[in-house]
């Protein structure tokens, strides 16, 4: 979809706006990504040329378009999935392909919005999406490099104390699966000593996310699903009983409509647009490493985060690369050199990485909330949406199709349990949005830093 990102091949022929309304060219092809570098051969799919007619028209092709798409489809719906650029082109083909359980705020947080019933019924949901992931990967025979664990990292005892209680937590609602992790512990899965502790989630993991975008691709094409690319959508008319969506040579009509462009919706629907604000964040990959390095970074091949406000996240790719990301930029606007912005913190976790050399920069953005819940609901009677995964959306994406697909086919219990929590503009309209975010991610850095 639309970017805020270094286009790298521009190969474009027309203009598209940003999410500020600043003029850009659309990028056709994948950014310059690992991903992109290693991912399945696949065919460019046609642009949407004329006027068609399907039960669901779905805005997006990543992760939550996908999903919603392919499991409609199993329900025997004809759907059609509108695509600006290529499948897995935003976020879900870029990010760090972590599977992190749970949501991007604490589930008590989400008690006191939703009440305890509806807190329970989001809780059943939090191991919701990485199950969809293994299960559509042996389902349809997705080669994507799953591998299974992730450890989040704590740098204080504050940290791991809080991350006690958040076990503890969990535990209270029934999820089991993850493990306290001492200092001593910690070192067994990292190859550093800076960790006061974590722990070890045992339903967690991590795949080759444009692998597994395109797998999903694929699976809903062969139950008959039509997905179109370089179509950029102009105009939803979401007022009518069948709504339509016009795109730049053409238009769909359709039974339902699902909005799934997250961060690179934009302005597309006006109504929308200040319910979200993206953040750009890096990621670097180095050169492949020998057995012995890589040993030495992650024994146990799982996935880290740690626990700070600005995170980094970390892990080994399937050719035994060491990918590391991290950084938020509110508003989107691109680091630079992602490399200068990175390398430090690796080589301050890892100090033997010290002159490695790194082959793969890019950045890319995610959609943000200002409660960091999604936000989701209904415009007119029949056209859906979700967004601002908040940093979650690897996991959240894919619990988030099954949610969009079973409130179409009748089923809107948890639909309505997320359409029913607050969605807040963000202070200060355009203008003010990105100096206070980033006015309030520098409080939660300095706590970070100090330990409190």
């Amino acid at each position: 979809m639309i970017t805020l990102f270094e286009i790298q091949r521009p190969n474009a022929d027309y203009c598209i706006t940003n999410f500020y309304g600043v003029i850009l060219k659309q990028q056709i092809d994948h950014t310059g990504s690992y991903y992109a570098a290693s991912a399945h051969a696949t065919p460019a799919r046609p642009s949407l040329k004329g006027d068609v007619s399907t039960d669901v028209c779905i805005i997006g092709a990543g992760f939550t378009g996908l999903v919603t798409g392919l499991t409609l489809a199993e329900l025997g719906y004809r759907v059609v999935i509108l695509e600006a650029a290529r499948v897995g082109w935003g976020a879900s083909g870029r990010n760090g392909g972590q599977i992190i359980n749970g949501f991007s705020r604490e589930i008590d947080y989400i008690e006191h919005t939703v009440g305890r019933e509806g807190a329970k019924a989001l809780a059943d949901l939090a191991l919701e999406g990485g199950n969809v992931i293994r299960e559509l990967a042996e389902r349809y025979s997705i080669d994507c490099d799953l591998k299974h664990g992730s450890v989040l990292a704590a740098y204080t005892n504050k940290q791991v104390r809080d991350i006690a209680d958040t076990i503890d937590m969990w535990k209270q609602r029934g999820r089991d699966g993850i493990d306290l992790l001492d200092k001593n512990a910690i070192r067994d899965h990292v190859g550093t000593d800076v960790y006061a502790g974590g722990w070890l989630d045992h339903n967690g993991g991590h795949i080759h996310p444009l692998n597994l975008a395109q797998g999903e691709a694929a699976a809903a094409e062969s139950l008959d699903a039509t997905i179109y690319e370089q179509t950029r959508v102009t105009d939803v008319d979401w007022v009518r009983t069948n709504p339509v969506v016009h795109t730049e040579n053409g238009s769909v009509t359709a039974r339902y409509v699902v909005l799934a462009g997250n961060a690179y919706l934009g302005k597309t629907v006006k109504e929308l647009y200040p319910k979200i604000l993206p953040a750009s964040t890096q990621i670097i990959v180095t050169e492949t490493l020998d057995d012995a390095t890589a040993n030495a970074l992650l024994p146990t091949d799982k996935c880290v985060e740690d626990a700070n406000y600005v995170l980094d996240y970390f892990r080994l790719t399937a050719d035994k690369r060491l990918l590391f990301g991290g950084g938020t930029v509110y508003g989107g606007q691109d680091v630079a050199d992602v490399e200068k912005a990175l390398r430090p913190n690796m080589e301050k976790l890892f100090p033997f990485m010290r002159g490695i050399k790194v082959e793969y920069g890019w950045q890319g953005n995610i959609a943000l909330t200002w409660s960091r819940l999604p936000h989701v609901g209904r415009l007119g009677g029949n056209t859906y949406f979700a967004h601002g995964y908040s940093g979650h959306g690897v996991t959240s994406t894919h619990m988030m199709g099954r949610v969009l697909a079973h409130a179409i086919h009748g089923d809107a219990s948890a639909f309505d349990i997320f359409a029913g929590m607050p969605a807040r503009s963000f202070p200060g309209g355009q203008t003010l949005s990105v100096p206070l975010s980033t006015l309030g991610c520098w409080w939660y850095s300095m706590r970070d830093k100090l330990g409190i």
